[in-house]
C-alpha cells in the first residue's frame, strides 16, 4: 500500500533527545514521532518521511511554540550544514540531554543497575575545538532555495565547504565556520578567492575532472598549522604559485603537503604525500608525552577534551605501579603510553598497521620500554593462543569503534577475566550491549560521560567495571 505524501502532525510537543539528534514526541493517540530540525521543548508542526508501525520519522516545517532552551545559533550556516545541530540549544541543556542518553542505554539496553553516573564532563570551549578540519572544492556549488527562487545572479559557482548532508556531489560554500580556530576561516577563504581569481579549476565531482580536490588543515596546541592539498591532477605551475602564497601569508603555517589524487573517493591513506614545505608533520605533546602527527595520522581532534578523557581513564584505572594491562583497540596507542608510566608492562592490540607502526614510534619518542603492540583483526589476535602466550591482565581498557566488540571479542575478556575493565565507548549504546553481556561476571561501578563534540549530538563514555 503505497504510503500518502505531505501527512503533516500538527502540535507535536517534542519532550525528550533522541539518537542522532532528533527529538522525540507523541502524537495524540500516543505514537512516537522522531522529529528533525527541532529541539526538545518546541511544540511543532511536523512532515511525515517515513511511517513505521510503532512510530513516525518526521522533520519540523514550523516550529509554533518555541523551545525555552533555544538559543540564537552562532552559524550562518547552520540548518543547511548539517554539522552543529544543536547549536541553537543552550550548552548546559546539551549536556543534560547527552547524560540522559547515556544513563539510559546502560540502564535499558544494558539492563544494568545501581551504578554510580559521575556528572558529565563539559567541554571549557564550546566553539573553535577541533584540531583537525576537511574541506570540499566544487565547481557546482550547493544554492539555496532563496538563491533558486531569485533568479538573481549570485556570481562564482564555486565553492569550498562542506557536502551537504545525503548529497554527495552537492558542496555548501562556506563564508564562516565556528569548528576550528582561526586562522582556520582565514585560509579556507584566501584559498578559494585566490583560486576564483587565478581562474584555478575547482573539482567536477560528477564528471571526476579538474585541479584542486580537498582541503584538509590541521593545528597543534602550540599553533602550528598544517596544510594538505588533494589535487586531481598534477599542474606545477599553478601548484607551486597557490602554495607559495598560502606560505607567504600565514606565517603560522608549518608544513604543506600534497596528494594526487585521480581516484573515485577522496580517502588518502592509499595515496602518496608529497611534503612541499616544512617536515610534513607536526609534534603534539599531552602531559609530558610526545606524538608525532602526520597528514594520515589519527589523533583525538578535540585536543582538550581528549586530554581530560585520557586523564580520567587512567583515574578509574587506578593504577598502583606493578599492573599488567592490556589496551584493546589502541589506535596509534595514545592511552596505552598515557597508562604505560603507571603500569608495569602495557599490552596493545589495533587492526591498522599504520596505527601500530605510529605506536611504536611514539613509545620510542617518549622512552617508554614497557609497551607491547599488535596488529590484527581484533576478534582473530586476542584469542586463545594469545591469552596463553602472554601474561594475565589485572587491567583492561578497550575503546573500540561505534559499532562495538565483537561478541568473541567480549568472550575472550571474560574469558581473561581481568580484575578491572575500563571500557571508553563513543556510542553508549553499544558500550550498553556490550556490558550485558558481561554483567553476570562484572558490576559496573561508575560511569562518566564526556562531551568531546559541543553543539552535536555526539557523547563520549567511560564505564568502570569491577569483577565479582
Amino acid at each position: 500500500m503505497r504510503q500518502k505524501k505531505n501527512i503533516i502532525l500538527e502540535n507535536i510537543r517534542l519532550i525528550a533527545a533522541g539518537a542522532k539528534g532528533v527529538a522525540i514526541g507523541r502524537t495524540e493517540e500516543g505514537k512516537t514521532v522522531l522529529v528533525s530540525g527541532a529541539i526538545p521543548g518546541d511544540l511543532v508542526n511536523a512532515r511525515v518521511k517515513k511511517s513505521k508501525s510503532k512510530y513516525y520519522e518526521a522533520e519540523a516545517v514550523e516550529v509554533v511554540e518555541k523551545s525555552p532552551y533555544r538559543v540564537d545559533p552562532k552559524c550562518v550556516h547552520f540548518g543547511t550544514c548539517g554539522g552543529c545541530k544543536w547549536q541553537n540549544m543552550s550548552y548546559e541543556k546539551q549536556l543534560d540531554f547527552k547524560q540522559e542518553e547515556v544513563y539510559n542505554n546502560i540502564k535499558r539496553i544494558g539492563g544494568i543497575d545501581h551504578f554510580e553516573t559521575v556528572p558529565i564532563l563539559g567541554a571549557e570551549e564550546q566553539y573553535f575545538y577541533r584540531n583537525k578540519m576537511e574541506f570540499s572544492f566544487s565547481n557546482a556549488r550547493w544554492l539555496t532555495q532563496y538563491e533558486i527562487s531569485s533568479e538573481e545572479n549570485f556570481g562564482s559557482k564555486d565553492a569550498l565547504g562542506f557536502h551537504i548532508p545525503g548529497m554527495w556531489s552537492k558542496i555548501l560554500d562556506l563564508k564562516e565556520c565556528f569548528l576550528q580556530e582561526d586562522p582556520s576561516n582565514a585560509i579556507r577563504l584566501a584559498v578559494k578567492n585566490y583560486a576564483v581569481e587565478k581562474g584555478l579549476d575547482f573539482f567536477d565531482v560528477r564528471n571526476q575532472e579538474g585541479f584542486l580536490r580537498t582541503l584538509m588543515m590541521r593545528q597543534n596546541s602550540k599553533g602550528e598549522w598544517m596544510v594538505l592539498f588533494q589535487l586531481y591532477r598534477e599542474e606545477k605551475e599553478n601548484r607551486e604559485e597557490l602554495f607559495q602564497f598560502l606560505i607567504q601569508k600565514f606565517p603560522q603555517i608549518k608544513t604543506l603537503v600534497y596528494a594526487i589524487n585521480p581516484k573515485q573517493n577522496d580517502s588518502i591513506y592509499d595515496l602518496d604525500i608529497n611534503v612541499y614545505f616544512g617536515e610534513g608533520f607536526l609534534m603534539e605533546e599531552m602531559d609530558g608525552l610526545k606524538f608525532k602527527i602526520g597528514p594520515k595520522s589519527f589523533f583525538q581532534t578535540n585536543y582538550k577534551q581528549a586530554l581530560e578523557l585520557y586523564r580520567k581513564t587512567l583515574e578509574f584505572a587506578d593504577l598502583k605501579g606493578d599492573e599488567v594491562v592490556y589496551d584493546l583497540y589502541t589506535g596509534t596507542g595514545t592511552i596505552a603510553q598515557y597508562v604505560a608510566r603507571k603500569a608495569k608492562q602495557v599490552i596493545g592490540i589495533e587492526s591498522v598497521q599504520e596505527a601500530i607502526d605510529a605506536a611504536i614510534e611514539h613509545a620510542e619518542l617518549n622512552g617508554l620500554t614497557n609497551c607491547t603492540f599488535y596488529c590484527g583483526d581484533m576478534k582473530n589476535v586476542f584469542n586463545d593462543e594469545f591469552l596463553e602466550n602472554h601474561p594475565k591482565a589485572d587491567v583492561l581498557i578497550t575503546d573500540p569503534p561505534r559499532d562495538g566488540m565483537h561478541q568473541k571479542v567480549v568472550e575472550q575478556i571474560l574469558k581473561l577475566s581481568p580484575e578491572k575493565v575500563v571500557y571508553v565507548s563513543c556510542n553508549s549504546a553499544t558500550q550498553a550491549r556490550d556490558l550485558a553481556l558481561m554483567k553476570d561476571q562484572y558490576d559496573v561501578v561508575k560511569i562518566l560521560p564526556v562531551d568531546m563534540f559541543p553543539q552535536t549530538h555526539h557523547v563520549e563514555n567511560i564505564a568502570l567495571l569491577i569483577k565479582k
